[in-house]
């Protein structure tokens, strides 16, 4: 079987230019369609949304991205699939920035920084997703004017936008902000393995997706799947479905045509054909016997 290419950001967006070697990238996004390859993430990143929504498969969480966020995602961070919305084109201003940066930033700043740090008991995330303010809005709109077309931003101005937005947030979101961590470790144990499992098992992804998002091989995650499950993915993640289904219809009263998807089945028909295989019913029978 062709396995499909992954994408790698922002590499493929300058496939041609210099622009990609750069420690500090700025780029005007607008995403049409959806994204089913697989992509990864060379440098950290930040985008800041326009406009559009859109769910991305991170291996730690479904993220539904909405237009009155921002986000911070570090290198090596996997996307299974980015499907937006319909309701309107997604549009976001992409900044790109790598370790050497973010280190440069903590060095210069170090005492407000290890300041903070006395004070906040910090965690250790990957992925950040922060409100739009005012002063998010507004530094927005400035780069919009600087990236014009025929503008060209120089290293210095780069720096000096870097930097507002990371003292912005060191202000108003210090433990959050200082949360953000580069991904180092590519081998994830159990733990983190078991993680992407379970928070995707509703979700549309494939067995394919779920190793990508866990940087391993298919064979290598079915064969690590089994040792920490006891039981073959594809059979796990059924059980799983099933009975979240059978509690949505039996406790939540959820009609089966509004359950299907929240499961994820992509149609009403295999939904109810797995239904009826692992519980002898229907799923619309099953529901009239608790009445």
């Amino acid at each position: 079987m062709k396995q499909n290419k992954v994408i790698k950001i922002p590499d493929d967006v300058f496939p041609d230019g210099n622009e990609k070697l750069e420690s500090l990238i700025f780029h005007e996004y607008t995403g049409v369609g959806s994204l089913k390859e697989k992509s990864m993430l060379t440098k950290n990143a930040i985008s800041l949304v326009k406009s559009g929504e859109k769910t991305m498969h991170f291996a730690e969480a479904s993220v539904y991205i909405k237009a009155d966020e921002f986000h911070f995602l570090s290198s090596g961070n996997c996307v299974a699939a980015m499907n937006p919305s319909n309701k309107e084109t997604f549009r976001s201003i992409l900044v790109f920035f790598d370790n050497q940066m973010l280190s440069e930033f903590f060095i210069k700043y170090a005492d407000a920084i290890n300041a903070i740090k006395v004070k906040e008991n910090l965690s250790s995330r990957h992925y950040i997703s922060f409100k739009k303010d005012r002063f998010v809005c507004n530094y927005i709109a400035s780069l919009e004017l600087l990236l014009q077309p025929g503008k060209k931003m120089s290293a210095a101005m780069k720096l000096l936008k870097f930097e507002e937005l990371l003292l912005h947030l060191l202000e108003t979101h210090p433990a959050d902000f200082l949360s953000f961590q580069t991904l180092k470790n590519q081998d994830l144990n159990d733990l983190e393995i078991r993680k992407a499992v379970e928070t995707h098992v509703s979700d549309p992804v494939s067995l394919e997706e779920l190793a990508f998002l866990c940087h391993t091989s298919l064979s290598t995650f079915k064969r690590r799947f089994i040792k920490i499950y006891g039981m073959p993915p594809n059979k796990w993640i059924l059980l799983k479905r099933m009975e979240t289904a059978r509690n949505l219809l039996q406790h939540h009263n959820e009609k089966p045509s509004d359950v299907y998807h929240k499961v994820g089945f992509e149609n009403h028909s295999s939904f109810t054909q797995s239904f009826k295989k692992n519980f002898g019913i229907t799923p619309k029978a099953f529901q009239q016997q608790l009445q």
